[in-house]
């Protein structure tokens, strides 16, 4: 099972930008496709982004669509988010998971039980 760390979170004022890193263990990772969540307390985890395998194919949750871009280098095992127009609503803990399927045909954003392996999660505040 992949092991997964994300980085990059921190405390932006509101129309800031950060961009979230997931760096990811052992020589399967470009095999599958990688999804970002995020969690805001209280409420339920949410699919923010995802990206197939190859990282040709993307998909996004409305609520970022035009403000977020999920994007991967396999050779160097990471997968990105890069959040830009952030908003105080952005703020949650972000979570990148790996793909319970081999090189899914990626057809829109995937439910979070159809994910294996998750990181630990890094906190995003927006905030003035």
């Amino acid at each position: 099972q992949v092991q997964l760390v994300e980085s990059g979170g921190g405390l932006v004022q509101p129309g800031g930008s950060l961009r979230l890193s997931c760096a990811a263990s052992g020589n399967t990772f470009s095999l599958y496709a990688m999804g970002w969540f995020r969690q805001a307390e209280g409420k339920e985890r949410e699919s923010v982004a995802a990206i197939n395998w190859r990282g040709a194919t993307s998909y996004y949750a409305d609520s970022v669509k035009g403000r977020f871009t999920i994007s991967r280098d396999n050779h160097k095992n990471t997968v990105y988010l890069q959040m830009s127009s952030l908003k105080p609503e952005d703020t949650a803990v972000y979570y990148c998971a790996s793909d319970k399927v081999l090189q899914r045909a990626l057809t829109g954003l995937i439910h979070p039980s159809d994910f294996s392996s998750w990181g630990q999660g890094t906190q995003v505040t927006v905030s003035s």
